[in-house]
């Protein structure tokens, strides 16, 4: 019951935060929009193309000031990311991570309220970017340990692939109720998810249980063989003599009488970087985290900007005879700002299903690093194949889509979650499990490093042509996939042992 509270609870908890997260990316195309669609400027007699556009987004360079405003909220989140962590272990999780979601409501709502006080100085929204980009590292280093305190690691992969669904359906929710508004008040876009990420703060803090000793349970086992019960597989509650993290039976952890334990220290920075596989896998999504989160803010304004290429090509096909290239561009020229954020939800549709399928299978095969290893060399392709085919019609935009989501957000999600807790309860640690917040930090932290030189490379790369945006994806997908060579190599080896010793070889 606890753990079903804990799992439901911090779902909604980071849903809300990328729920809040999203509206950025669909309002840029609200913030400068092509006025010349719209008509002539009915305020004077001028031909600017640029009149309907929110100041100081009017200019030709609102694409880098766009990039300015990601990176705001990006480094300000990396950096807060690595003193996060250190605050996480020692303070309680509860008060961190409701009080987190207040402050990230507040400073989402100033940005909306933006649009109805007619603020149009940069500063302004870049204050309030840095400022929410701060209080939102609160929420991951929370919400990982506080499932990482509650779920061993038996079935860990395959649990943390679906409750990380939380990030894509996030950025769905945050696409759909961003698009209500866009178009008409686009303030409204930041007001509603901010109300909501502070209502569901006050929720976590009168309902979230932090540890399982906190209501009587005995804690999951990480490393410590035992035989439990078929209706408890994780490891929560254990027959008679099995033996918990502190190595004692849980007949006796839960009967005899509390005796005053000393407290493990939290594991120093330096030291969480000495666990095996934290560089690795840190550097690993450094990169992975670039492509998805350049999705996130950019996917919607592509959309916009090659559908208005492709209609203008229409076009011009049009009084040359191609009618069939008519036919087929037609289907994809022109979304609107509304439509181009619902559609963009289909690579977070992919994204849960890739989450799941990269868990499923990384617990199967017993290989954290190989799965995200395979998905990352299939992803590099697919995502050149959506950069030219992808707008060839309605269906093969959607297949796309959602398959490069699948592949892009299953080794993000794998890595944020379920290596990010099996590392930070590695054996190692020897049971200490005050390292869980720490390596959170570190591997997200490196992680939010790529997600905030994505947007910004989309954004001084995208004036360019968008061809070469997408060259700089798949070299940092390359990348990613090199980086767990070391990791790869010593899983495949691992496997290939017990195979050699089931065939009767013996190494002379």
């Amino acid at each position: 019951r606890y753990r079903g509270l804990t799992l439901v609870l911090t779902f909604l908890c980071y849903t809300s935060y990328h729920l809040s997260r999203k509206p950025i990316s669909i309002v840029k195309s609200q913030l400068h929009p092509n006025c010349s669609a719209l008509g002539p400027n009915p305020r004077n007699d001028s031909n600017s193309s640029t009149w309907c556009s929110w100041a100081p987004f009017d200019g030709d360079n609102y694409k880098e000031l766009f990039g300015a405003l990601d990176n705001a909220f990006l480094v300000a989140y990396a950096i807060g990311m690595f003193i996060s962590g250190i605050f996480g272990e020692r303070l309680p999780l509860r008060y961190y991570l409701s009080g987190g979601m207040v402050l990230s409501g507040l400073f989402t709502l100033l940005f909306g309220l933006g649009y109805f006080w007619d603020i149009h100085a940069l500063w302004y929204f870049i204050v309030m970017q840095v400022c929410n980009g701060l209080v939102q590292t609160t929420g991951w280093p929370s919400v990982v340990t506080c499932v990482g305190n509650w779920f061993g690691k038996g079935k860990r992969g395959l649990i943390m692939g679906v409750w990380n669904s939380h990030t894509s359906v996030g950025n769905i929710l945050g696409s759909l109720i961003a698009g209500v508004w866009v178009s008409s008040a686009w303030g409204l876009s930041f007001i509603v998810p901010g109300i909501i990420i502070a209502a569901v703060g006050i929720i976590c803090f009168f309902f979230l249980v932090e540890y399982p000793e906190d209501v009587g349970c005995s804690p999951p086992l990480h490393h410590v063989r035992v035989t439990c019960s078929e209706k408890d597989p994780e490891g929560i509650t254990c027959s008679e003599g099995s033996l918990s993290i502190s190595g004692q039976s849980s007949r006796d952890h839960l009967n005899s009488p509390k005796e005053p334990v000393e407290e493990p220290e939290a594991i120093s920075f330096l030291g969480a970087l000495q666990i095996p596989g934290v560089v690795e896998f840190s550097l690993c999504l450094l990169f992975a985290k670039l492509v998805s989160y350049t999705f996130l803010y950019w996917l919607p304004l592509y959309i916009v900007n090659v559908g208005e290429v492709l209609r203008l090509g229409r076009q011009e096909g049009a009084g040359h005879g191609e009618h069939l290239l008519t036919t087929l561009l037609s289907l994809t020229a022109h979304f609107g700002a509304k439509e181009a954020g619902d559609l963009s939800t289909l690579f977070d549709v992919g994204g849960i299903l890739g989450g799941i399928f990269a868990g499923l299978i990384s617990d199967y095969a017993g290989g954290r690093a190989t799965t995200c290893c395979v998905m990352l060399v299939v992803a590099a392709p697919m995502l050149f194949l959506y950069n030219y085919i992808g707008q060839n019609g309605i269906g093969t935009s959607i297949a796309m889509l959602v398959v490069c989501g699948a592949l892009v957000n299953g080794p993000y999600a794998l890595i944020t979650t379920a290596v990010s807790a099996d590392l930070g309860t590695h054996e190692s640690l020897k049971g200490n499990a005050k390292a869980l917040s720490t390596v959170t930090a570190i591997i997200d932290g490196t992680g939010s490093i790529g997600a905030a030189l994505g947007p910004l490379l989309a954004g001084l790369i995208s004036p360019t042509g968008w061809n070469n945006v997408f060259y700089m994806l798949i070299a940092a997908d390359v990348l990613a996939c090199l980086l767990l060579t070391r990791v790869v190599v010593k899983e495949v080896r691992g496997w290939c042992g017990p195979m050699a010793r089931q065939r009767g070889y013996v190494q002379p």
